[in-house]
């Protein structure tokens, strides 16, 4: 079954392979907690590539919508979940040579009760206007573990299935017809 969220642009990228054509995999993080000196939100942003990548995100992006932003040249690897009947599909995500900063943002997350949102985003060499994923897709990361060269992490879809519906919960205290 195609994925109809990926670009005409990067479906024919695929297929064909051109030589002269770069699928560029980049990935956001961002938390709460990731701030800069003046105290301003931001998101650490790398490419999978040997030079940094300055690209377009698009218009609903949670941080700088629609704004040319400079992605950070960092190896890092996705490991796809494979295909079973897990409930949740996870995949691992590995930053390799993490720069402190990295470690210092998600050292400081740790602290927190908040997620560390994951957005994944393909862009094509010869077009850094937008991702071409609409949307891309965001995982949430847990189990993150950091050493003196990589930091590794799962992250994974919303988990539907163990939210509340609806998202109100009934008590007593709200609703008094609920006591006898």
């Amino acid at each position: 079954m195609p994925n109809t969220l990926l670009s005409e642009a990067l479906r024919e990228a695929y297929a064909s392979a051109p030589s002269d054509v770069v699928i560029l995999h980049t990935l956001e993080l961002r938390h709460p907690s990731f701030l800069d000196d003046d105290g301003q939100p931001i998101a650490i942003r790398v490419v999978r590539d040997n030079q940094d990548l300055t690209a377009r995100l698009e218009a609903g992006a949670p941080l700088n919508a629609g704004a040319m932003v400079t992605f950070i040249a960092m190896g890092f690897d996705l490991e796809l979940p494979p295909i079973d009947t897990a409930p949740v599909p996870e995949i691992s995500i590995t930053l390799d040579n993490a720069s402190r900063e990295i470690v210092k943002h998600l050292d400081a997350a740790s602290d927190s009760q908040s997620k560390i949102e994951v957005t994944y985003r393909p862009y094509l060499s010869d077009d850094l206007e937008g991702p071409q994923m609409e949307p891309p897709f965001t995982l949430v990361l847990t189990e993150v573990s950091a050493d003196t060269s990589r930091v590794t992490g799962r992250a994974r879809m919303l988990d539907v299935g163990n939210k509340a519906f609806p998202s109100e919960t009934y008590n007593s205290l709200r609703f008094s017809g609920l006591t006898r």
